[in-house]
């Protein structure tokens, strides 16, 4: 298939990693669901690229907008090449001073909306025999850091959960990838950024301080978004791409390292856990 005959239905794409994904697939000749909670902000996609941008309304809290888009982008183009499952967003706060509603907020939008959507786009690419996802958690998805525990707990389930999808649809010529970018120069930190106070003193080191610095480099991060955006396009063309693809160099360095170090954890008390097994004379 040529790269004109493809299609992307991408999520969340006001700002950030969606908008300059958007663009430059357009840009490439692509064909493109371009979706946002505000249509106003994606408007100018269809003015600029006309019929090969279908521009549409996609809060993925909204199932019954799910369906509308879904079955709108069936309609159009007839199949959906490449998922970019893009929307959500962060919330900030120590673990014991997280709010609940905000919580379950940000859990509806980063996972369970995110599992929702791509179930609705799954009897499209079995019937194609073919299709790409790409789930943009983050680094912390593999990496717990103090103020995101709750953040870091939407990443993690998508993450597990894409696991079994790769799993289950490897067979029928699905392909999913994890992208897992560090801090990029995005709206992630500034006004998308939900944050509660530290006001417990005994988090002031841990939680509060990251808090705060996570907010002063809003707009100073080294990751380039457009640089981002070329390189998920890449992943999605390619026949090979990887379970998991970590963006920037900050971010590629905490993975190796934490993941080094946990596995060295796991080695280093391996005697005592696989003890737990019944004796191999039991077992048989």
């Amino acid at each position: 298939m040529s790269a004109s005959d493809n299609v992307w239905f991408i999520t969340g794409c006001s700002t950030g990693f969606g908008r300059d994904l958007a663009g430059l697939v357009l840009e490439r000749g692509e064909r493109a669901v371009i979706t946002a909670r505000n249509l106003a902000a994606i408007g100018d996609f269809a003015e600029k690229y006309g019929e090969r941008a279908l521009v549409l309304p996609l809060d993925v809290t909204n199932d019954g907008q799910i369906t509308a888009a879904v079955t709108a982008a069936r309609k159009r183009f007839g199949r959906i090449d490449v998922l970019v499952n893009n929307a959500g967003y962060g919330y900030q706060s120590s673990v014991e001073e997280g709010v609940e509603s905000e919580i379950r907020a940000m859990f509806d939008a980063n996972v369970f909306g995110l599992f929702a959507l791509t179930r609705a786009v799954l009897p499209v690419m079995r019937a194609q025999k073919s299709g790409r996802i790409l789930n943009i958690t983050s680094i912390a998805g593999l990496i717990g850091f103090p103020s995101s525990g709750y953040y870091a707990a939407t990443k993690h389930a998508v993450e597990g959960w894409s696991d079994a999808l790769a799993e289950e649809t490897a067979p029928l010529g699905i392909k999913v990838t994890c992208v897992e970018p560090g801090p990029f120069r995005t709206d992630w930190a500034g006004r998308s950024l939900k944050q509660t106070p530290n006001e417990i003193e005994d988090y002031r080191e841990t939680a509060g301080a990251r808090l705060a610095a996570t907010a002063g480099n809003s707009g100073k991060q080294a990751g380039d978004p457009l640089r981002a955006a070329q390189a998920m396009i890449d992943i999605a063309h390619s026949d090979a791409p990887p379970r998991h693809f970590v963006l920037g160099r900050w971010g590629f360095d905490a993975v190796v390292d934490r993941l080094g170090k946990r596995l060295d954890e796991i080695r280093a008390w391996e005697k005592p856990g696989v003890e737990t097994d019944f004796p191999a004379e039991a077992a048989s």
